[in-house]
This record gives structure tokens, C-alpha cells and sequence, in this order.
């Protein structure tokens, strides 16, 4: 045991102020081993100075402190806040960290447009309009959106198809939107549909519904039967909704549920979201570095990074209890401007859905405690098949898509223990000219590499294990596993790889792999490996394909008619439609550019006069 260190942290924290704030351990190569905040400064580091108050995690962090810097604040509760935002954007290693932390959808029908449009939303909310949220996924996300369509029949199209449109599209025709965009319905008729929208998802369902049968009796009463019919339609659907979403909260509206489940060093934290008292689905979260931490760390360490960019709801539901919940309840009310209360039900239709949400925590982890354990097994039958040096604990897979060398993306993708890790997939946009020759896939996979070994030597030169692949994935065969070696030498390294080719026929189960130990070898096509390394290679080849897609898009949206003044989407759009591509517009003359419908003798001769200048 390093006993230097510990009378380092001793010296030092006798020279804190016994005042509130935060301290960051730092090691001999200034990285952030662990933040952590504190009521009293002096007194909390100093209980890192006794070898016995602390579990064996803590002893090899302490081990490797050199310096302590320390940020005093005027509060608790800020000092709580600096915390979670210093350890969600400095990563330290001794940390409980929340790793899949992206964004969640939202419900955003927009309010700058006579006919307001309904559509998935991710992202700041810099836009203009009404925001429902959040939901667990995208799927649950379009599902409510589909539900909108069918009750409300609200437009999901943009503002460029919409007035484009001269008769009604698709969606009209099968009773998902009133056609606005042709005046099927009115203004006032559709923003009533808007607000009566607006008042199902904020889970005012039965006075809505109330009202719509109202209508509907109305109509009949007047002999209005095709309105009557239409709403009868809505009411079916409204009805047909909250039949199947069963899970509903009475009387509270905004709530978040979170649970904790813990199997030995493994532990799963399930939130589901309510809003309106409607159910907006439910996540898992597996937070690392939580081994030697408690309950209490876990769940409060999760709620401090999860709501550090989102608006908390007015309650917080919790399967355990935290020491700090008042401090956590201040904090997230001055983050959201309004009063958040963090509370453990303990009867009634709370405790059941905490429990419930707790039961799906369980069954989450150990499906994933499952699959870590077959992908265990299988990292241990790949390594003895290619006779690896070293454990896999890490799988980088690559790819490249173009068409002819165009718009060409190299991509990444990598896989653990625990499955794919999508946060680290990577895409390339490469840079070597390629479209000449048709398509060099040699030439991108060796800019693809290059790329990517600088980046590893920049940022983790000493070699970490949890950053640096142990096995490379090469979709290829003999003639990358050439570029593979030239690459390796030329940084004078040697990561494990493997080129997988198809066979003659190109059919999965006919591949054979390569590298400078291996000369085509194959294996049993039915087994497992086989199997998970085909799995691989083939998300790489999508996220390559979807990478490149989106490269293509934007390279086609952007067009040479974008140069010419005068020229805005309307009017790019009607010449694209008349000549069917740039070239073909560039090549014909002032009198055949008149007669495209909305563009006159002036914008024709400006059009010609750029095109010919």
C-alpha cells in the first residue's frame, strides 16, 4: 500500500476551510480520478487519509492521488449541482457514471403555422410551439403520434409538402389527417382539433371524450351524419387508446418513477416517465463504477447526472431512501423553477407502481446479466480460434459504403461484453479522392485506420484497456489485411485483427478470415461464433450504409440551383420537376426555361444569364 499518498491527503486536507463545495482527485498525469462534493470540505477529505474508513476501490484511487483541488461553494445544494455537472462532463474514472445519456424525444406540434403541425422532436427546445415529454424511445414517440393522427387527424407533413399539395395525399385517405393543406377543413375547425390534442396529452381524456360525444349527438340531432360518423370514428379511437393504456395514474399528472435493482457488483436503475397521468414508456440504466457504492450513492449519483440538462417533474418517485433527498429536491426545483418533491411511496397506487417499476429493473438486469454471460463465453471461443495475445474485452468492427467512390463513409462500430456500445460508433467522411477510380476501398481503409490509430495515440498514449480495441474487425479479405499490416507498422503497433470475407458466392456462412497468421481459414457455419461474428460484421455494413445514406442526402439536397439568386426551394423544386436534373436545365435555352410554370421572362433570364455566364 502506497501510505504516501494517504499522508498527502491528510496534509492537504488539513489546509481546507471547513466550508461546502467540491474536491477533484487528480493523478500524476493531471487526469480526474474521482469528484465528489462535501458540507464540510476539510473534514470530508480528510476521511480519504485513514486506509481502514475506505473499501479497496477507494484505497487504489487514493494510491494514485498526487494533488486535490477543491472549488468552494456557498451551499449544499450547489456544491451538489458543480458536482454532477463536473462528473457528467469529466467522465472520472472512480465515479458512478450514467453512460447512455442521450437526449429523449418529445411530442412538438408547433404553434407558428395557421395549420399546426404535429411531429417527433429531439433536441434544445429553441423552437416555437407546444412540448409533451419526455418519452422513453422513439417508438413510443411514434406510436403517440399515430394515435394523434387517428383521433385528432392532425398533419405530420412538412410546411414544403404541405403547400405543394393540390389534392388530399395519402394520410387523408386513410383517415389520419383532415387535409388542410387543400381546405377540407377550416382554420378554426383544425386549431380546435389542436387544442382538443393538446388536452389529451396534458390527460384531460374524459372530458374530452365528453365533449366529442356531445358533438356527435349534436350533428345527429341536425342530420349531420358525416360529421357525426367522423366523430363517432374519433371517439372509437380515443376509446380504443385508453383501453390498451392501462397504466395510468389517478390524480397525480407529472411524475418520474425511478427504481433500483442490485445483483452483487451489478446494478439496474428502470425509470418510467408519466405525464398528463399517461405512461410515456420506461428505460434501463446500467450505471458503471458502482461496484463497491451503495444504494443510496447509486440512486442519488443517477438523479444528479439524469436531470442535470432536463426538467425534473413535480414529483420524483423512489424505491430508496436518500440521505440527501432535500438537498436533491432544493437543486432540481431551482434547475426546473418549480417545486420538486422526491418521495418512497409506501401504500397505495404509488407503492404499485414503484414496485412495478422495480420488478422491471429486476428482469432487466438479468437478461442482461444473460447475455453478458453468452457474450463471455463467445470472446473466449473467439480468442482461442484466432489464437489471440490478450482477454477481448473490446471489439472495433469496420466498413466503408459509397457508390463509384462518391460520398464515401468509413464506419466503426463497437461491441463488449455487454452487447454493441452505440455512444463510441464512429463514421468517417473520407477525404482521399476515390470517385475517379470508381471506388478504392483499400485507400479508404487505410485512411479509415490511420484516423483512427492517431486518435488513440493522441488521447491515450499510455494505453488504456477500456479505450483501445483488443480485436479488429476488417470487412475484407485478403488485400486489407495487406493495408491492415502496412498501417500497423507504420506506427509500429500490433493490435490483434481479423479481415472477414465472403466466400466466391458471397453467402453468408461461406466466410473465411484473414491476417498475417491466417490464409483463408473458415469455421462451422452453424456455430455460435460464426453466428455472433457474422452479427458483427453485419451492424457494421448497416451503420455504414445508413452513414452514407445520410452523406448522399445532404449532398443531393444541396444542389448547384442553390448558387443562383433569385432561386429558393419553390422554384428549385418546379425546375427540377420540368428538366429533371441540373445538367439538363444548364443545357437548354432561354425560351424552354419560360415556359416552367412560376417563373416568368425575368427569373428565366436571370436563370440563363448564370447558367451561361
Amino acid at each position: 500500500m502506497n501510505l504516501k499518498s494517504f499522508e498527502l491527503v491528510s496534509d492537504i486536507a488539513k489546509k481546507l476551510p471547513p466550508k461546502p463545495g467540491v474536491y477533484r482527485m487528480i493523478d500524476a498525469n493531471s487526469k480526474i480520478l474521482y469528484v465528489g462534493k462535501a458540507r464540510n470540505l476539510k473534514k470530508r477529505v480528510s476521511n480519504y487519509a485513514s486506509p481502514l474508513r475506505l473499501n479497496n476501490r477507494l484505497i487504489r484511487m487514493v494510491e494514485q492521488i498526487v494533488n486535490i483541488e477543491v472549488i468552494v461553494t456557498a451551499s449544499e445544494a450547489e456544491a451538489l449541482l458543480l458536482e454532477a455537472s463536473l462528473i457528467k462532463s469529466l467522465k472520472p474514472k472512480y465515479n458512478i457514471l450514467l453512460r447512455d445519456d442521450k437526449s429523449f424525444p418529445y411530442i412538438f406540434i408547433r404553434t407558428d403555422h395557421e395549420f399546426p403541425q404535429v411531429v417527433k422532436y429531439r433536441g434544445q427546445k429553441k423552437e416555437e410551439g407546444l412540448y409533451f415529454g419526455p418519452f422513453a424511445s422513439a417508438r413510443d414517440v411514434n406510436n403517440a403520434i399515430n394515435e394523434l393522427q387517428k383521433i385528432f387527424l392532425l398533419r405530420p407533413c412538412s410546411d414544403n409538402y404541405f403547400s405543394g399539395r393540390k389534392r388530399p395525399c395519402l394520410e387523408y385517405q386513410i383517415k389520419r389527417c383532415s387535409a388542410p393543406c387543400v381546405n377540407f377543413i377550416s382554420k378554426d375547425e383544425y386549431n380546435t382539433s389542436v387544442k382538443a390534442a393538446h388536452e389529451f396529452l396534458k390527460g384531460n381524456t374524459k372530458g374530452l371524450l365528453d365533449d366529442l360525444i356531445k358533438q356527435m349527438e349534436e350533428a345527429s340531432k341536425i342530420e349531420d351524419y358525416e360529421k357525426a360518423a367522423w366523430l363517432r370514428d374519433r371517439i372509437k379511437a380515443l376509446n380504443y387508446v385508453q383501453s390498451r393504456n392501462r397504466l395510468q395514474l389517478a390524480g397525480e399528472s407529472d411524475v418520474d418513477v425511478i427504481a433500483l435493482y442490485r445483483v452483487n457488483k451489478q446494478a439496474c436503475i428502470q425509470i418510467f416517465f408519466f405525464r398528463g397521468g399517461q405512461n410515456y414508456g420506461n428505460k434501463a440504466f446500467f450505471p458503471s463504477h458502482a461496484e463497491d457504492c451503495s444504494n443510496p450513492e447509486i440512486m442519488g449519483a443517477f438523479i444528479g447526472q439524469f436531470y442535470q440538462d432536463r426538467i425534473s417533474p413535480p414529483s420524483i418517485w423512489l424505491n430508496e431512501e436518500l440521505e440527501e433527498a432535500d438537498e436533491l429536491s432544493s437543486v432540481l426545483s431551482q434547475l426546473a423553477n418549480h417545486k420538486v418533491k422526491i418521495t418512497v411511496p409506501k401504500r397505495g397506487e404509488p407503492e404499485k407502481i414503484v414496485k412495478l417499476a422495480y420488478e422491471n429493473a429486476q428482469s432487466a438486469l438479468m437478461q442482461r446479466i444473460s447475455q453478458e454471460e453468452k457474450n463471455e463465453s463467445l470472446f473466449r471461443e473467439i480468442e482461442n480460434n484466432f489464437n489471440l495475445p490478450r482477454t477481448i474485452k473490446r471489439i472495433e468492427v469496420y466498413d466503408n459504403s459509397h457508390i463509384s467512390g462518391t460520398n464515401a463513409v468509413g464506419a466503426m462500430i463497437v461491441a463488449g461484453i455487454n452487447g454493441f456500445i452505440k455512444n463510441e460508433y464512429k463514421k468517417y467522411n473520407i477525404k482521399t479522392n476515390t470517385s475517379t477510380t470508381g471506388g478504392d476501398d483499400y485507400q479508404m481503409l487505410r485512411e479509415v485506420l490511420t484516423r483512427r490509430i492517431r486518435r488513440l495515440i493522441n488521447n491515450n498514449p499510455e494505453y488504456t484497456e477500456e479505450i483501445w480495441p483488443d480485436l479488429m474487425l476488417i470487412d475484407g479479405g485478403k488485400g486489407q489485411a495487406t493495408i491492415v499490416e502496412e498501417v500497423m507498422q507504420s506506427y509500429k503497433l500490433n493490435i490483434p485483427y481479423v479481415c472477414i470475407a465472403k466466400g466466391k458466392d458471397r453467402n453468408a456462412g461461406n466466410e473465411r478470415f484473414f491476417n498475417k497468421s491466417l490464409d483463408g481459414i473458415s469455421f462451422d457455419k452453424s456455430s455460435d461464433m460464426m453466428k455472433f461474428l457474422q452479427i458483427l460484421r453485419d451492424e457494421a455494413h448497416r451503420f455504414a450504409i445508413g452513414s452514407h445514406r445520410k452523406r448522399r442526402s445532404m449532398a443531393i439536397g444541396k444542389s448547384k440551383l442553390d448558387e443562383i439568386p433569385g432561386i429558393g426551394p419553390k422554384r428549385k423544386k418546379d425546375l427540377l420537376n420540368y428538366f429533371g436534373s441540373y445538367d439538363a436545365l444548364k443545357n437548354s435555352g432561354l425560351e424552354d426555361i419560360e415556359k416552367v410554370p412560376g417563373i416568368n421572362k425575368i427569373i428565366a433570364k436571370q436563370i440563363h444569364d448564370y447558367l451561361h455566364q
